[in-house]
């Protein structure tokens, strides 16, 4: 029997960006985004295909003033799609955390699909300020962002990396898995809400 997936879906229109994310948090990890930033576009494809998250992502924005509208107001839909796809969170982990490697960097992801918004983000001081058309402050936005809308705790740790490319990427893979876990059904919890207030 093929269980249907817990998609969320969500179109945000501005007059700086128009923006429709669909995700499946019980895909394949089948992605197909565009933002019209090359670096974002690859990092959402990693959090979609190790996540193994269907993602759709097509965001038209102002990038001929910069990339800031377009990787903000993206994450935004994508935290507001992520926690619609959560449902009512009956029988889930609740919980996930992943340490990813990339080469030089590492990445710590811990996660609580809490219903309370909260970031902790620390990375390598003295990065390069791009990756491409890729603003590298950016990615601690990205996370803001995400977490406002998807209304989880999120503590991101990242001790050690020398590549700028490593270090965010490390980031978003390990950012994958730890949604995942937490996002997967604990069989042993099937029908209970993993929260003693009753509510998350």
């Amino acid at each position: 029997m093929t269980r249907v997936g817990r998609i969320g879906r969500i179109e945000r229109t501005t007059k700086e960006t128009s923006v429709v994310v669909e995700i499946n948090l019980d895909g394949t990890g089948k992605v197909d985004v565009s933002t019209g930033v090359g670096f974002y576009d690859h990092m959402l494809d990693q959090l979609g295909r190790h996540g193994l998250f269907d993602l759709t992502v097509k965001t038209d924005g102002d990038l001929h003033i910069d990339s800031h509208h377009t990787i903000e107001d993206t994450a935004l839909a994508l935290g507001a799609a992520f926690k619609q796809a959560l449902g009512d969170k009956v029988g889930i982990y609740r919980f996930g955390n992943c340490t990813v490697p990339l080469d030089e960097s590492l990445a710590q992801v811990t996660v609580d699909l809490s219903g309370r918004p909260y970031l902790v983000h620390t990375e390598p001081e003295k990065m390069a300020p791009m990756i491409g058309e890729y603003d590298t402050t950016m990615t601690r936005h990205i996370l803001e962002s995400f977490v406002a809308q998807a209304q989880i705790a999120l503590h991101v740790h990242v001790p050690y990396g020398r590549n700028a490319h490593h270090i965010v990427e490390c980031q978003f893979k390990a950012l994958a898995r730890a949604l995942r876990y937490a996002s997967e059904h604990d069989p042993r919890a099937a029908g209970i809400l993993p929260s003693t207030k009753g509510a998350l």
